[in-house]
């Protein structure tokens, strides 16, 4: 009886399931020859054939960082290949025209494009802002994000699209709603098998906070939580056709999380070494005061409170009338309220060590002072754990400053490495470590130090905009056959 009833349960159920299935399959087929109908409708251009549509998903393409750098620049390479490409950006930036978003580029970048961009402006980019989300952030955003790349493909169909600034779950909606070559360059994974280890051993960080890492409890719901939001990210992910990572650490993380090893490749983002390999090297003068240089935006994970905790500590045990006096310099960027938040509690920081007469602080300053501030500084300083590459890092070697770094992430695996035999830089992880490599750095001998400077001024040519070029188009060119 049990059986039977179980069965006349059971059959219908899975009876409703598949005519669901089939009823949801042929809407996608539907919306499917709907989207690619909009594509045949392009018209042709003044040749009479329809001209290639490259897309790039960007949402905030007018924010001025290193990502932007490379969305430029990729652009700039693609016009240079090919003559029947048209190249579409798609942007929430909406407070801004498209001759603005590329006045802009070419002022910070000095970036100038060859030709026309066209840009589809998205009204729908509240949804991938964190502040919408105070819980379940990542999985929030990315949601937002499929709904956003819904947007974009129903105002423009391209012909090839290529997410460049991170949000892989728009991937399979390009691919197979919209019939899409797929490609994307990822900047840094959504989640990474560090962030699981984080919540695993409990660790306080600043995306893991203190009220779940005491609670066993919490802890083992968010590593749930985790681990289905990473199952997620590499089923999106491996969807791409073609994908490149920006360093060796997120290539390593994406490998584990994609396993999508034939198409995946490095191509590190364009820094512009030129500019700083400008300023002349020479050894030092005798001076009286030596500077400590860090250069990056005032967002916690950056972990300003390290670079002046490790400061402190070296004057504090530096022996007095035995060397010049120094000088610790944050430059960074403010972007909003929060930022500027953090720069007042780091001023604090600085009166509580006693140190505020010792420490800079220069916010959103124009480049030409920030080159000024290099070519003066004798370290350059970097303390963010597992950054995912340093452009930073690299500035700071190409202006001709020793390097101190974090001993993870892209430094270590890729920038602050020997150079043809010869070192090119310091890492360290700690306060005790980095106040220690910093004595240790002022101790050499002007020359010593000379040849550390030259070595990495050597080394950082492999990150030019010219080997991004190469690299990139190597990396495309599946997209384009």
């Amino acid at each position: 009886a049990c059986f039977r009833l179980l069965c006349s349960l059971l059959l219908p159920a899975l009876f409703l399931s598949g005519i669901l299935c089939i009823c949801l399959v042929v809407l996608l087929w539907g919306v499917r020859l709907w989207v690619q109908r909009k594509k045949q409708l392009r018209s042709a251009g003044g040749d009479g054939k329809r001209p290639l549509l490259v897309a790039f998903f960007h949402p905030y393409c007018n924010a001025g960082g290193g990502g932007e750098r490379v969305l430029w620049c990729a652009i700039r390479t693609l016009q240079k290949k090919y003559r029947n490409v048209t190249c579409v950006v798609y942007t929430g930036d909406r407070d801004a025209t498209g001759e603005e978003i590329v006045e802009g580029a070419f002022r910070r970048f000095n970036i100038k494009l060859i030709h026309p961009v066209k840009f589809v402006f998205l009204e729908k980019r509240f949804l991938v802002e964190a502040s919408l989300y105070p819980h379940f952030t990542l999985l929030g955003q990315s949601l937002g994000s499929v709904f956003l790349g819904w947007e974009a493909l129903l105002k423009c169909v391209p012909d090839i699209y290529i997410d460049s600034m991170g949000y892989a779950f728009t991937i399979p909606l390009f691919k197979y709603l919209g019939g899409c070559r797929v490609g994307c360059y990822v900047h840094y994974p959504t989640i990474s098998t560090d962030m699981l280890s984080v919540v695993r051993n409990q660790d306080t960080r600043f995306n893991n906070a203190a009220f779940i890492t005491s609670s066993s409890l919490f802890s083992k719901l968010k590593l749930v939580y985790y681990y289905f939001f990473a199952f997620m990210y590499g089923l999106v992910g491996s969807c791409s056709d073609v994908v490149m990572v920006n360093s060796s650490w997120t290539l390593n993380h994406i490998l584990s999380l994609w396993r999508a090893g034939a198409c995946t490749s490095v191509v590190y983002p364009p820094c512009d070494v030129q500019t700083f390999l400008d300023i002349p090297l020479e050894v030092e003068k005798s001076t009286s005061e030596y500077s400590i240089v860090s250069i990056s935006q005032f967002r916690p994970e950056k972990d300003h409170p390290l670079q002046i905790r490790a400061f402190a500590k070296l004057l504090k045990e530096k022996r007095v009338g035995q060397e010049p006096s120094l000088k610790l310099i944050l430059i960074g960027g403010c972007r909003n309220r929060q930022d500027e938040e953090r720069v007042k509690n780091l001023k604090c920081l600085c009166e509580e060590l006693g140190v505020s007469d010792d420490v800079m602080f220069r916010i959103n300053i124009p480049f030409e002072e920030l080159k000024r501030h290099l070519a003066e500084a004798t370290i350059g300083l970097h303390t963010m754990w597992n950054e995912h590459f340093g452009i930073g890092v690299v500035e700071c070697m190409a202006a001709g400053t020793v390097i101190l770094a974090h001993n993870s992430g892209g430094p270590k695996l890729d920038i602050v490495v020997p150079h043809e035999g010869h070192v090119t830089g310091f890492l360290a992880e700690d306060e005790d470590s980095y106040a220690e490599t910093m004595a240790y750095i002022f101790s050499l001998p002007p020359e010593k130090r000379l040849e550390i400077r030259e070595n990495a001024r050597r080394s950082v040519h492999r990150f030019s905009d010219q080997h991004f070029e190469d690299t990139f188009l190597l990396s495309v060119e599946p997209l384009f056959k």
